[in-house]
């Protein structure tokens, strides 16, 4: 074994973190908030990154595919009019469409059983040396804390992470979009629509979306822009969401939507935030997925970029073996410039994408989705958006144990 390490957070980046370090000799204690681990999640896209660590991580052909030929995907207004749009993730080269939970199942499965996992158990303290790190961990459950000690504790906490702020403080490292979200999981299809069909309803500063699945129903995401993220908070969520598709007349499409998202038993409700820090390490304690760089769900790469971030550093730490500063080094200078790039996009044209901001982005992207449509330019449009800077990052396999 090349050393014990503190893995806090089952989620995708602490479970991808978790499979690379056992592939590469050291010994992995796993410890979760949660009393058990959490199987939902909702609508994700899986880009060439993420696609490239999953293999080498054992964990794709478990992970699967909802995608398909059969996918229908409309743009849609409040009077129920409907438009063919062209869905990237049913063309060839398009990232692959699926839930969270399948990616968490995928490389729960991948991850060998001889590595001990701790539920109800956060770490009070992180206190470090030259030689190693010293965490008091608590069972919420028992109400006892035992004090261990490892050679690495790595943060997979996410975006409101623990580990990042004992050991970097609690300075603000949350950036604001002054967006927020609602999102659950359908249990049929839209109204109106077939099984394996979803919709966008884009206006200026909102949207909805009901992402559609081959095999189940949509994943349904209320997006929108606010001035005040605090007074979001101050109502039940859905009130929130219906003041900010008013005050015009919902429809009966938008209503059945906002109906269907009050009544779910398990919904999400949040603001739009990204995780911005000089450095993702300090000492023998590092920071990865979420917890360390946020990029929100408009970049569409927070799942790609956990599992490129958790392969990498165990592929960084077998390479620089006894010298775990140069390796986390070595590690955040290879990743850094690809979450940035990330990141930027997400602000600019993912947002736009999910959000268009006024009737300006509204217009260039109706442009967009009709020369899409438009038979023989289409493909060649749709190739050329498929090869564009912004795909061709997300496709790049920064996780890469050769490069």
């Amino acid at each position: 074994m090349r050393g014990r390490v503190l893995v806090v957070g089952l989620g995708i980046a602490g479970i991808a973190t978790a499979v690379r370090l056992r592939q590469t000799g050291w010994d992995p204690v796993v410890v979760e908030r949660a009393p058990a681990r959490r199987s939902g999640g909702y609508y994700i896209a899986l880009f060439g990154s993420g696609v490239a660590s999953a293999r080498r991580l054992g964990a794709l052909e478990r992970i699967g595919d909802r995608g398909g030929p059969q996918i229908a995907l409309y743009d849609v207004d409040r009077g129920g009019n409907r438009r063919p749009r062209v869905n990237l993730g049913s063309l060839e080269g398009g990232p692959r469409p699926l839930l969270r939970g399948d990616v968490e199942q995928g490389l729960f499965a991948a991850l060998p059983e001889d590595v001990e996992i701790r539920y109800a158990t956060v770490p009070t303290r992180i206190d470090q040396d030259e030689s190693g790190v010293r965490v008091p961990l608590r069972d919420t459950v028992a109400d006892t804390t035992v004090d261990e000690r490892f050679d690495l504790v790595v943060g997979a906490d996410g975006m409101r992470s623990t580990v990042r702020e004992l050991v970097f403080g609690p300075r603000r490292f949350l950036r604001p979009t002054n967006y927020m979200i609602g999102v659950t999981l359908l249990d049929g299809p839209v109204d109106g629509f077939g099984p394996s069909e979803g919709l966008i309803l884009a206006e200026p500063g909102r949207s909805v979306w009901a992402f559609p699945f081959a095999d189940r129903a949509p994943s349904l995401l209320f997006s929108y822009r606010t001035h005040d993220v605090d007074a979001e908070f101050r109502r039940p969520p859905v009130e929130s969401v219906r003041a900010a598709f008013g005050p015009e007349p919902t429809g009966p499409l938008l209503e059945g939507l906002l109906a269907r998202y009050e009544q779910a038993p398990d919904a999400l409700f949040d603001s739009v935030q990204q995780v911005r820090m000089d450095s993702w390490h300090r000492g023998r304690v590092v920071l990865v997925g979420d917890a360390a760089w946020c990029m929100t769900l408009y970049s569409g790469m927070g799942v790609s970029g956990g599992m490129a971030g958790g392969e990498l550093l165990g592929t960084m730490l077998e390479r620089h073996q006894g010298d775990v500063s140069g390796a986390l080094r070595a590690w955040e200078a290879r990743m850094r410039p690809f979450i940035r790039a990330q990141q930027d996009s997400a602000l600019v044209s993912g947002r736009r994408m999910f959000t268009p901001l006024d009737r300006k982005e509204l217009i260039v992207r109706a442009g967009i989705s009709r020369l899409m449509r438009v038979p023989g330019l289409g493909k060649a449009f749709c190739r050329r958006l498929l090869d564009s800077k912004d795909m061709r990052a997300k496709n790049t396999d920064v996780a890469a144990p050769w490069a």
